[in-house]
């Protein structure tokens, strides 16, 4: 009686953590993911990558979702068999959504902030927001590398 021995799946990893709506906070959930990436063994052109979505991601919490007294959330899921790693940022601020960055157009040189949203639809096969009830929203950010095969 042979059979084919089943494949196992390499189990999903996840982290969340609820952070201060802070610059310090921003930072912190970078090196908190860096940390997370690394302790999961996932590939390092992957970590790189989302090192700089958590940032982007984390400051817009921050910017742009900041409400008194409330935090922001990371979220990590990665997948190694399917080399997909989910990066979620949940704020407080529903009414206002991240715009997709026009083609072609560049903040001036001058200009500080507004190419964060730009780094991260390069950097990520898709990002989207979703609402997060009863007022807030979460901006996703997949970002995919080649599986692991065992």
């Amino acid at each position: 009686m042979n059979q084919p021995v089943p494949q196992l799946r390499a189990a999903t990893c996840t982290f969340t953590q609820l952070l201060s709506s802070t610059r310090r906070g921003a930072r912190l959930a970078r090196l908190l993911g860096v940390t997370e990436l690394r302790s999961w063994d996932a590939p390092a052109d992957l970590t790189e990558r989302a090192e700089i979505v958590v940032a982007e991601l984390a400051a817009n919490a921050v910017l742009h979702g900041h409400v008194p007294g409330r935090c922001f959330r990371l979220t990590l899921v990665l997948d190694p068999s399917a080399g997909r790693l989910r990066v979620e940022v949940t704020d407080a601020r529903g009414d206002l959504h991240p715009r997709v960055p026009a083609t072609g157009a560049e903040p001036g040189p001058l200009r500080p902030g507004g190419r964060g949203l730009a780094l991260v639809t390069v950097l990520a096969d898709h990002w989207d927001t979703v609402p997060h009830p009863p007022s807030g929203k979460t901006v996703r950010a997949v970002l995919s590398t080649p599986p692991i095969r065992s």
